[in-house]
C-alpha cells in the first residue's frame, strides 16, 4: 500500500471514500464543517438521525454521497478532546482501516491528520497512519493454494494535510514512512515463512535479491569460509542440522566509506527445536520466528536503501538451525568462539547468544561507531516484559537513549534493562571462560551479559524482540518490529551526521 500526502479540495479530489472525524456531542473538526457546508447539510442529518455519541472508535458510513467526486463517507469518532491521546488514535486509526478493509475499497482519503493529538506532533500523526494502515492491509498468502479470504487490499490512501502544515516536510514524513511499511511487511513475510522454505539458504538467496534491485553489497560465508575463520560456536549449534549454516554480510554504503558503520546483527535460527535439550511439542511451530532478527536486519536494509539514507550501515546474518540429531552439540561441551573464549554449553537450547556472539566478534572487523544485535533471545524477556516493548539492553548511555526516542517517535517501543556486573557471576563456568547460561534468575540479563562478553569497547546494544516479534493465538503471525525503531534510529543518525558535518 502506498500514502500520499495533499492539500485537498474536497470538491475536487476523487475517492472512493472519504474520511472525516466528530467529537462527542455531535462537534465538527474542520474537514467535516467543510463537508457538511458542501452537502447542504446532509452530514448534520446523518449524524442527528444515528444517535450515535461518538466515542472512540465508533462509526457511521454515508453510501450515497451527493457530491460526485466522493462515492462513500466515513465517519469516525473522535471521543472528547481531551481523550485523543497517543493510544487512542491508533486505536482510531485501526478502526478506520478495518472498515474500509470491510468496504473492500482500493483508495480512500482520509482528513485525520487534522486531528491534534496530546503531546505528538504532526509528523507523528502522519507516521501512524501509515504504519498502521499498512500493517493492517498486510495479507499472508504465500503457502495457501486457494486463499477464498484475500480480499481486494487498500492499494493507495490519500492523506489530507491541514492547510497551513509544511508540505514539503509532511511528504518527506510521508515518503520516510512508506519505505518504513515496506520493510516492515518484507520482514513480516519472512517471519511468516515455515522453516521448509525460509532456510539458511533462503535468507543468503534473499539477501542476494536485494542486492540486485537497490545499492546493497553482499557477502556470504558459506560453511567452510566459517571452518576456515574458526567460528566455533556458530558451527556448533548447525551441527545437528543437514542445512548448512551461513553468516550473510550485506553493506550499504550511502555515506563515504571512510565513515565508520552502525553495524545490525541479526539472529537467524530459521528453525528452533532446542537440539538435545529439546523444546516442549506445545508452540514449537512457533519456532519459525526465531529468524526475526535476522528478517529485521534484511527488511532495514531494504528501507535505507530505498530511501537512499546518507549512512553507512552494514548487516550480519549468522544462520542456521538448531535441531537435535547424533551429531548435534551437547550439553557439557566445551567450544571455542571466533573470539578464542571458551564456553560451556549447559543447555542447547541457549544457542542464540552462541551464533550472535561470533557474529559480534566478526563484527570487530568493520571498526564500527555503533553495533546493535536484534534477537529473539529470551522466553524470559516476554515474562518480564510481555508484547508491548522490546528489551533494550547496552552499556552507552547516549546509545540507549537515542534507540528508546526513536522507539517512541515510530511507537515501536523499547524498554531499558539493567546490565549491571553482578550477573556476570551467573556465567562462570568450572570448565570454560564462562557458560552459555546462567539459570532461571533473571534469563534476559544473563543471556545480554553474555553477548557483552564480546563486545568489550565497542558501542554495543542488544535488542531482546522474542515478545515483540510474533503474536501468538488467533491472531499468530510476524509483527515486523524493531523494523520501525531500528529506520528511525538510523534515519535521526543520519540527520545528525549531516549536522555535524555542515557545523565542521
Amino acid at each position: 500500500m502506498k500514502c500520499k500526502a495533499h492539500i485537498t479540495d474536497l470538491v475536487q479530489q476523487p475517492t472512493a471514500c472519504l474520511v472525516v472525524g466528530i467529537y462527542h456531542n455531535n462537534e465538527f473538526p474542520p474537514s467535516t464543517t467543510t463537508l457538511d457546508k458542501l452537502t447542504d447539510g446532509c452530514v448534520q442529518k446523518a449524524v442527528e438521525k444515528s444517535g450515535i455519541e461518538w466515542a472512540i472508535g465508533s462509526s457511521l458510513l454515508i453510501y450515497d454521497s451527493p457530491l460526485n467526486n466522493i462515492e462513500r463517507i466515513l465517519l469516525l469518532g473522535l471521543g472528547k478532546d481531551e481523550e485523543l491521546n497517543p493510544r487512542n488514535f491508533q486505536k482510531l486509526v485501526r478502526r478506520m482501516s478495518r472498515c474500509l478493509r470491510n468496504l473492500q475499497v482500493t483508495q480512500a482519503l482520509t482528513c485525520l491528520s487534522e486531528i491534534p493529538i496530546q503531546n505528538k506532533s504532526l509528523h507523528w500523526n502522519l507516521t501512524q497512519q501509515v504504519l498502521i494502515s499498512s500493517a493492517d492491509g498486510y495479507q499472508y498468502s504465500r503457502t495457501k493454494s486457494n486463499d477464498k479470504n484475500t480480499r481486494p487490499k487498500l492499494e493507495e490512501l490519500d492523506i489530507s494535510l491541514p492547510t497551513r502544515a509544511d508540505i514539503t516536510a509532511c511528504k518527506a514524513v510521508i515518503r520516510e514512512s512508506n519505505a518504513i511499511a515496506e520493510g516492515v511487511e518484507y520482514t513480516r513475510e519472512l517471519g511468516d515463512l515455515p522453516g521448509n522454505i525460509c532456510t539458511p539458504a533462503y535468507l543468503s538467496r534473499q539477501a542476494r535479491h536485494l542486492q540486485q534491485s537497490l545499492p546493497i553489497k553482499v557477502h556470504i560465508l558459506e560453511h567452510a569460509d566459517l571452518k576456515k575463520a574458526g567460528m566455533g560456536a556458530l558451527l556448533a549449534v548447525a551441527r545437528g542440522s543437514r542445512k548448512k549454516p551461513r553468516l550473510i554480510i550485506m553493506e550499504y554504503q550511502g555515506a563515504p566509506s571512510t565513515e565508520q558503520p552502525i553495524v545490525l546483527v541479526g539472529k537467524g535460527l530459521t528453525f528452533d527445536a532446542g537440539g538435545i535439550s529439546l523444546k516442549p511439542g506445545a508452540k514449537m511451530d512457533e519456532m519459525k520466528y526465531d529468524m526475526c532478527g535476522a528478517a529485521s536486519v534484511l527488511g532495514t536494509m531494504q528501507a535505507i536503501a530505498k530511501l537512499a539514507i546518507p549512512i553507512h550501515c552494514i548487516g550480519i546474518i549468522p544462520t542456521s538451525e538448531n535441531l537435535p540429531d547424533g551429531n548435534a552439540y551437547k550439553p557439557g561441551d566445551v567450544i571455542t568462539s571466533l573470539s578464542g573464549k571458551t564456553i560451556e554449553v549447559l543447555n542447547t537450547d541457549a544457542e542464540g547468544r552462541l551464533i550472535l556472539c561470533d557474529a559480534l566478534t566478526y563484527s570487530r572487523q568493520f571498526n564500527p561507531a555503533v553495533v546493535i544485535d536484534i534477537a529473539t533471545l529470551t522466553g524470559a524477556c516476554v515474562v518480564a516484559l510481555g508484547g508491548h516493548a522490546s528489551g533494550l539492553f547496552s552499556t552507552d548511555e547516549e546509545l540507549a537513549q537515542q534507540l528508546l526516542v526513536a522507539g517512541e517517535q515510530v511507537h515501536d517501543r523499547a524498554w531499558r534493562m539493567p546490565l549491571w556486573d553482578d550477573y556476570q557471576e551467573q556465567l562462570k563456568s568450572n570448565f570454560a571462560d564462562l557458560a552459555n547460561v546462567g539459570g532461571r534468575e533473571g534469563g534476559a540479563i544473563t543471556a545480554a551479559r553474555f553477548l557483552s562478553s564480546f563486545t568489550e569497547k565497542l558501542r554495543w546494544a542488544h535488542l531482546d524482540i522474542a515478545g515483540t516479534a510474533w503474536l501468538s493465538g488467533s491472531k499468530k503471525g510476524a509483527t515486523g518490529r524493531p523494523v520501525a525503531l531500528l529506520c528511525r534510529y538510523l534515519i535521526n543518525q543520519s540527520r545528525m551526521d549531516q549536522t555535524d558535518k555542515k557545523s565542521d
